[in-house]
């Protein structure tokens, strides 16, 4: 599927999804307490007449369990933060040194809880192309984009349910081909696989 809508149409569509509706797999029961709120910032942008997505790859750290995987910038909610499209903002300000003045905000995807126990609300906004970007080298290893038609091709993504894991329930995991020897998978492909939808 090509994507060649306007941002007015992306906005209209990103409108009729409820922010309110959990994406879940996790027993009710499984946690003792609630889930923390974060939030990610999914940047969009033109790039050559089509829709590009901004990910970032976390730099390897001894105390990161997402340290080397494919991400978008975002984070837990700080109690000064406005709102979780606030949240968004902050950290892909403090890991990418995307300014929040840069960012046209058109709306949310349904929230996803992790197995890390986060409430994680997906933001979607569009940013200038190209953009000097400034990447915090403590959090952020790279950054870097992939096309909205290639995300959204069914031949380049599957979801599986592993045979065997260290989560005590039955899940399904997504993954996507590497693109530009970057493994796309997990909570942020299946964020990715929303937006298509909620898109098409």
């Amino acid at each position: 599927m090509a994507f060649t809508q306007s941002k007015d149409f992306i906005r209209r569509r990103l409108e009729g999804v409820s922010s309110q509706e959990e994406e879940a797999q996790i027993p009710a029961d499984f946690f003792d307490e609630d889930p923390s709120p974060a939030s990610v910032l999914i940047p969009f942008f033109r790039k050559n007449d089509a829709w590009h997505v901004l990910f970032i790859r976390r730099t390897e750290g001894i105390n990161d369990m997402h340290g080397g995987q494919v991400a978008f910038p975002g984070g837990r909610a700080d109690e000064a933060d406005a709102s979780l499209e606030a949240t968004a903002l902050r950290e892909a300000w403090e890991e990418v040194g995307l300014d929040p003045k840069h960012v046209e905000i058109l709306g949310r995807l349904n929230s996803y809880h992790t197995i890390s126990n986060y409430l994680v609300t997906p933001i979607i906004g569009v940013i200038p192309w190209p953009y000097p970007f400034k990447l915090e080298s403590n959090e952020v290893a790279r950054a870097f984009d992939i096309p909205l038609d290639w995300l959204s091709e069914p031949a380049n993504h599957t979801t599986t349910t592993p045979e065997v894991s260290r989560i005590p329930f039955e899940h399904e995991v997504t993954y996507f081909k590497p693109y530009a020897g970057e493994l796309l998978w997990g909570v942020t492909a299946k964020i990715v696989l929303n937006l298509v939808l909620a898109l098409e």
